[in-house]
């Protein structure tokens, strides 16, 4: 233990360390155990009171999303550790440049990439041909941990591609990518699992991290609420950003977006093709019934 210890904090042990990447296998087993636990928590400690048959339609289609989202990211899966491995061979990017220790690169890398995350997200808000690809996301009426993965293929891409840039701009090793991705992955089943935090946990969890309470305000149908909380891991950006939002009145919050309620924008094909349908989203006639008609349950009373 001391050794490792010593490991990480000596500033020459990044050139000799070598840290064993754990199998896509066990990565995949480790989110769907956490998954598993998200759920359970999910059905103990509900936020909102869904229909049971709504409730199971909105998680096979977001099932079925996540199988597309987890094949594109096996696909492009060796786009980022390449990035990764020719900054070592190149000793290119901060953490070569600095010389830092392990630990340091770690701290620099979980930092580093979680602020490329951010820039990538409001990119995709204030981007319009991007905006089309990330509204699959934020059209989901009924939030809750599947949403986390309700992700089209072009919005994975321009991700990955964000993730890649950061690795060279940081140096970024590939053990402290794989952990970062980890982390993220995790948080995100977190941040949108449908649960409510005491409100006295969430302020003190909120002051690093993005917590589910915080997070449930992006997702609002107001478009002003919409474009807060960017923030993907560390809450720290949206502070920074001007972008940091307290959270929802949960009576008063509805989730989706205007004129994406009908049921062939919600089928699987709908979504899949939703970047492509310029005409989908604008302001017409029935979009104030479509909202009504998609306004969440109440609250459930929280102890």
């Amino acid at each position: 233990m001391i050794g490792f210890a010593k490991l990480l904090w000596h500033p020459g042990a990044a050139e000799i360390a070598h840290v064993e990447l754990p199998s896509t296998g066990a990565r995949i087993a480790f989110l769907l155990a956490s998954f598993a636990i998200v759920l359970l928590f999910e059905a103990a400690f509900p936020l909102f009171s869904y229909g049971r048959s709504d409730r199971l339609r909105n998680i096979s289609r977001n099932a079925a999303i996540t199988v597309i989202f987890v094949g594109v990211n096996l696909l492009l899966s060796p786009l980022s550790p390449l990035a990764a491995q020719w900054t070592l061979d190149a000793k290119f990017g901060l953490s070569h440049w600095l010389g830092l220790s392990p630990l340091n690169q770690l701290l620099l890398g979980i930092i580093g990439l979680d602020l490329f995350a951010y820039f990538a997200h409001v990119s995709m808000h204030k981007l319009s041909w991007m905006w089309r690809f990330h509204r699959m996301h934020h059209a989901d009426r009924f939030v809750d941990v599947t949403t986390a993965f309700r992700e089209h293929p072009g919005e994975t891409l321009w991700r990955i591609g964000w993730h890649i840039a950061g690795v060279v701009v940081f140096g970024t090793p590939a053990w402290v990518l794989v952990s970062y991705l980890t982390l993220s992955a995790l948080n995100a089943q977190f941040e949108h699992a449908n649960i409510r935090l005491p409100e006295r946990l969430d302020r003190w969890l909120r002051l690093v991290f993005v917590t589910p309470n915080m997070h449930k305000m992006h997702h609002s149908r107001h478009q002003p609420e919409t474009d807060s909380n960017y923030s993907n891991l560390l809450s720290i950006w949206d502070r920074l950003g001007g972008t940091y939002n307290r959270g929802p009145r949960f009576a008063e919050l509805r989730y989706g977006l205007d004129g994406f309620d009908d049921p062939e924008k919600q089928s699987l094909r709908g979504l899949l093709k939703m970047p492509f349908m310029r005409d989908w989203g604008r302001p017409g006639a029935g979009q104030d019934d479509e909202a009504e008609r998609s306004a969440p349950p109440p609250v459930l009373p929280w102890p």
